[in-house]
């Protein structure tokens, strides 16, 4: 299938990436993202605030400031109260104005399912585009969110998660990547990408594939949502995590050691999951510790780019 474009596409369709990116001029170009989804958390406005957190989210992941947002509505109108859509609306808003964009619009459908998410304009120089490509041998990965948040909301859905856990899942998904963004744009970031529906190992395949490259992932060092784990051991895992892992295993190689619903995190798909950022080496450190000191705690170093071109990744 052949797709219309022209010289002025930075990052289009002839490879997966988080958006796509327009030069305007040869200082600006622009960022173009679009997402949305079925509800993950029974409270309207905390679902508002995740989904909106989860459009922005691939902004930040490209390395640009998000400007503008509209909104996109599928809402049951004759089996739901109005007041929920206010409350979903709401949230949006709140998480738009945190971003410290603007609302510019939207378009609603009536459906018997709830829909609800954004599409998202955001700014960028032209030479400061992130994409999934670009790892350099011995460059390390950060990511800046725990990982669980699919088996957890697997686990709400089958009422056992805890409201402990429910408040602190909802957090981490409502949660803005602008802190991190900012951060990293004073780093030598060689790629980044979030982390959503793939799971970690499906979104970081993405960035090994055609990069004559491997990677290697310390399981310890990986941020999770720890009841996770016990919610995996006992059945909770979407089916998303095992297609995850079907379409992605052949590049996956577990040591021995690595518990099987470690695994199982590592492939969970995430709702507004964290940032996983690709540094230079030298630049690691200090690049953790100024997301530390900003606020982002659960950030942590994971991995290493290895010199290895089998375009493997190596979870020890």
């Amino acid at each position: 299938m052949a797709f219309p474009t022209d010289e002025n596409v930075i990052v289009g369709l002839e490879r997966a990436d988080d958006a796509g990116v327009y030069k305007i001029s040869d200082d600006i170009a622009i960022i173009q993202t679009v997402d949305f989804f079925t509800p993950v958390v029974d409270d309207p406005y905390s679902f508002g605030q995740i989904a909106a957190a989860n459009a922005l989210s691939d902004i930040y992941a490209m390395g640009g400031i998000p400007k503008t947002a509209m909104n996109l509505v599928a809402f049951p109108v004759n089996t739901m109260d109005m007041s929920v859509l206010r409350q979903i609306l709401e949230g949006g808003i709140d998480k738009i104005r945190e971003a410290g964009a603007v609302l510019i619009g939207g378009h609603s459908i009536e459906d018997k399912e709830l829909k609800y998410g954004l599409s998202v304009t955001g700014f960028i120089h032209p030479s400061r585009v992130l994409t999934k490509r670009n790892l350099n041998a011995g460059d390390m990965l950060i990511l800046t969110k725990p990982l669980g948040t699919g088996i957890v909301n697997t686990a709400i859905k089958g009422g056992l998660a805890s409201p402990e856990v429910i408040e602190r899942a909802t957090r981490l998904m409502a949660a803005l990547n602008k802190d991190a963004a900012e951060v990293m744009q004073k780093y030598p970031v060689h790629a980044c990408t979030d982390i959503t529906g793939f799971g970690l190992l499906g979104h970081l395949a993405e960035m090994v594939i055609g990069s004559d490259l491997s990677v290697r992932l310390m399981a310890n060092q990986i941020p999770m949502i720890i009841e996770a784990i016990e919610y995996a051991r006992i059945g909770f895992v979407p089916g998303g995590a095992y297609k995850n892992r079907t379409f992605r295993q052949s590049m996956v190689e577990f040591s021995s050691s690595t518990d099987i619903f470690v695994q199982d995190i590592l492939f969970d798909p995430q709702t507004s999951g964290g940032l996983l950022i690709c540094v230079e080496k030298n630049s690691a450190e200090p690049l953790l510790n100024d997301l530390h000191h900003k606020g982002v705690t659960d950030a942590a170093m994971i991995g290493e780019v290895l010199s290895v071109p089998e375009e493997k990744i190596v979870v020890d």
